[in-house]
């Protein structure tokens, strides 16, 4: 296919993002190949992580800020004894120390105050802006930096696997958190320094079991024709699939669909919502309120199914 020619067309893509690729330079490829107008990422990866970065096209942009503060896991591994400017191995040596001799409880004493809702510091090198100017692009002037702490939840936080002086670690976080900064927080507890060596995004909610797509794979759908590549990719709807789902009746349909709140009852259970249209159109991202009435976050202008 003409990979110029972009085309109105709506919904999800798992990529594997591949190692060493932005998730701007990730999601800009994968456009070109899908041909989509339009397209977002619903939250960075670094160049050096790997692993789930859901992209969405067209309509399903709408969700992808929302989908940003949805919990995740990763595969991190970790070398002790060694800080780095940046966290990562991207950076220059700052100190190398000895590491101690480390047995499992050692470890989990360390791991322990890292569950949980916690006060992290997010590296200096990171995306965060301050000013309107991204932290990295300071830090790499050689500004000082001045990192605000945040309040992060960590779900999980557990050894798959020690072998000398690295650790492989599975986590769950929430939004927000930085993988980098709990691999200081740790080496810092162990009394030795650590950065991260390796990232492996496992999943993103509502995506707990994802079919992801390389772009190599994505690459020969695009060679092959319009539709084993538009066989690649969610309906948007995948994006709301662990919220409850709202089904109007024809009247209720023609309510929403002049952009007014709809009554839906006191038995009606609040929070957001996907709302369907009596067509079987998915319509809104909604929320119903304590008062038992639909109103629209962000409306659709899907295509009849």
């Amino acid at each position: 296919m003409n990979r110029r020619s972009f085309r109105d067309i709506h919904g999800i893509l798992l990529l594997d993002k591949p190692l060493g690729l932005s998730s701007n330079q990730a999601l800009q490829a994968a456009r070109r190949l899908v041909g989509a107008a339009k397209g977002g990422h619903t939250g960075s990866l670094d160049p050096l992580a790997t692993g789930l970065l859901p992209l969405c096209f067209g309509e399903a942009t709408k969700i992808a800020g929302w989908l940003l503060g949805s919990r995740k896991a990763y595969e991190a591994e970790v070398k002790l004894g060694v800080t780095t400017t940046t966290a990562d191995l991207e950076g220059e040596v700052v100190e190398t120390r000895p590491v101690p001799g480390l047995d499992d409880a050692t470890v989990e004493a360390a791991l322990a105050p890292l569950r949980g809702l916690i006060t992290q510091v997010p590296p200096a090198y990171s995306a965060i802006k301050q000013d309107g100017v991204p932290l990295y692009i300071r830090a790499r002037r050689g500004e000082a930096v001045d990192v605000p702490s945040r309040q992060v939840e960590v779900y999980r936080l557990d050894v798959l696997e020690r072998a000398g002086d690295t650790l492989r670690l599975h986590v769950e976080c929430g939004s927000g958190t930085y993988v980098r900064s709990l691999a200081v927080d740790l080496g810092a507890a162990l009394g030795c320094g650590a950065h991260l060596t390796g990232l492996r995004r496992l999943w993103v909610e509502p995506f707990m079991a994802p079919a992801m797509v390389t772009l190599d794979e994505l690459h020969a759908a695009a060679e092959a024709g319009p539709d084993p590549l538009d066989a690649c990719l969610l309906p948007t709807e995948a994006g709301l699939a662990h919220i409850p789902r709202v089904e109007l009746d024809a009247a209720q349909t023609r309510v929403l669909g002049f952009g007014q709140p709809v009554p839906l009852g006191a038995t009606a259970t609040p929070g957001r919502c996907g709302v369907w249209g009596d067509d079987q159109r998915l319509m809104a991202l909604g929320e119903v309120g304590t008062d038992g009435v639909l109103r629209v976050l962000r409306g659709f202008n899907l295509p009849p199914p």
